[in-house]
Formats: C-alpha cells, structure tokens, sequence
C-alpha cells in the first residue's frame, strides 16, 4: 500500500493529509512546468519542498505536519520521484506515507479534478 491511484486520491481529499513536495512556486502555480496544462496544487495540500524536509529534524517534521505517528499521508510532486523520496523519510519517521506517483503531471490533464492556487 505504499502507492495511490488518482481515483482514490480524489475520493479521499477530505480524508487523508497531502504533502505536496514541489517548490512553493511549483505550489502556488506561479512557477510550474510547461508540459502541464493547469497549475497550482491538490486542495488541502499543504506545501513542503523535498529539499526543506530532507534538511528538517525529526521533531521539526512532526510539528510542521502536526499529524500523529502513524498516520496516513500522501506525498505528491510533479512526476512521482520527489515525493518518493519523502515517502521514504516520512515512513522512517513512522507515518503511513503513500506516494501519488502520477503527481501534479497527471493531475493537471484532468480538469473535472480540483486545484487550487
């Protein structure tokens, strides 16, 4: 279970914590990549650059997150292999992290999904 489909991603929006791990301006769609259509974020997604989180201490993490240990958690970038990274660091730090491998690549080309900005 370490991976999640867009399906359930937008299912759960309202249930499951998302970390987007892109920069703030990949984040707040001032700065994204051409190759998507739309830019932005997942709403509800709370932003946290990989490289910020790789660099944060334990205890940093946990309060940034503010989520217990053991909790679930989505990671998401633009094409699955930042937030790869931090599922790694958030499951050594005892979360239940799932990576959205598709990332805001492939939820920009669906525009029945929600975004924000």
């Amino acid at each position: 279970m370490s991976e999640i489909e867009v399906e359930e991603l937008a299912a759960r929006l309202d249930e499951v914590p998302i970390l987007d791990v892109r920069t703030p301006r990949e984040y707040d769609g001032s700065l994204g990549k051409p190759c998507d259509p739309r830019q932005g974020h997942i709403p509800g997604a709370r932003n946290l650059d990989i490289y910020r989180l790789m660099e944060m201490t334990p205890d940093d993490v946990h309060a940034e997150l503010g989520l217990d240990a053991g909790a679930e958690v989505v990671a998401y970038c633009h094409g699955g292999s930042r937030s790869a990274m931090a599922v790694q660091v958030l499951r050594s730090l005892g979360y239940e992290a799932r990576n959205y491998v598709g990332s805001w690549h492939e939820w920009s080309r669906h525009d029945d999904l929600p975004l924000e900005r």
